[in-house]
């Protein structure tokens, strides 16, 4: 099932982490109840009765503005520790309290390592790793003192693992956010916090797709790997991701999920195939690449 029919049913304050490529646009297909509040690329979306929400830029704001809800704007940029902190005080403040953290902003391009420059590596650590861990001790420091309990939820990828070819910087930004779930799972559990992290394998994005996979022909040999044969659906995620902060999985800690139709057990590096492109055909694809990301 997707769509309202399959969503899960919330009771709770959500911060999510959104990037310009992350699959998190428009990913969360959920049901809120009284007082159900998702904080999405920026912004907080409360309703005062049940409501579907999907949650995206303008035209999710635009829905939920047609339904009396309420939208909160507070921008962060996250690679800054001290942007962060009054982020997440800014939203405290607002609703009272913040129950679940979904550390999701993300950037990646595919490259042959040796031609990144130092600053690409920063590009993407910065993000994936210290914006991800900057929210998540800026919050955890609030829940500990607050004696509040919390659940924070990390969007890794399957080479956080097992490591892949040609996306070096991310593969070692997402291994470092899934150590630190792991580590707080156990360190933070004694305040009620519960970490979990969630892998997803192909999820087409018009941001992160088209500058992974820029080519047809790539992309389509990338679902060719899939023991399902086709893509996720954002609706699948959305489910999955609402079970792990519902109160049915309080007792999940520690634990890394992934949703990619079989791909992580067929082969591991979910990039390493494209070691068959040619120098040319690297030069093309990156241009692909940055022209898509425009």
């Amino acid at each position: 099932m997707s769509g309202p029919d399959a969503a899960i049913f919330l009771e709770l304050i959500c911060a999510t982490t959104v990037g310009k490529l992350a699959v998190g646009r428009g990913r969360y297909t959920i049901m809120l109840r009284e007082d159900g509040m998702v904080m999405d690329d920026g912004t907080v979306w409360r309703t005062e009765e049940n409501r579907f929400l999907l949650t995206s830029s303008t035209g999710g704001a635009d829905r939920m503005a047609a339904h009396g809800g309420e939208v909160f704007h507070t921008p962060c940029d996250i690679r800054d520790p001290e942007a962060v902190e009054a982020m997440i005080d800014r939203v405290w403040e607002h609703f009272g309290g913040i129950d679940v953290l979904v550390n999701n902003a993300a950037g990646n391009f595919s490259a042959p390592t040796e031609r990144l420059s130092h600053r690409a590596v920063d590009a993407v650590l910065n993000i994936v790793l210290h914006g991800t861990f900057y929210c998540t001790l800026a919050l955890g420091k609030k829940w500990i003192a607050a004696k509040h309990p919390g659940r924070v939820l990390s969007v890794v990828a399957t080479y956080a693992e097992s490591g892949s070819a040609f996306v070096v910087p991310s593969a070692a930004g997402k291994a470092g956010v899934l150590a630190m779930t792991r580590s707080l799972a156990v360190e933070w559990a004694r305040y009620g916090i519960t970490m979990n992290a969630v892998a997803p394998g192909p999820f087409p994005t018009p941001g992160a797709w088209d500058r992974l996979l820029p080519d047809p022909a790539l992309a389509q040999h990338a679902i060719d790997r899939i023991p399902l044969r086709r893509v996720g659906e954002k609706e699948e995620l959305a489910n999955l991701c609402a079970f792990l902060v519902a109160d049915g999985s309080q007792y999940i800690n520690g634990e890394c999920i992934a949703i990619d139709g079989g791909e992580w057990l067929k082969g591991s590096g979910q990039f390493s195939w494209m070691d068959v492109l040619t120098p040319e055909q690297w030069d093309a694809l990156t241009a692909q690449g940055k022209k898509a990301g425009k």
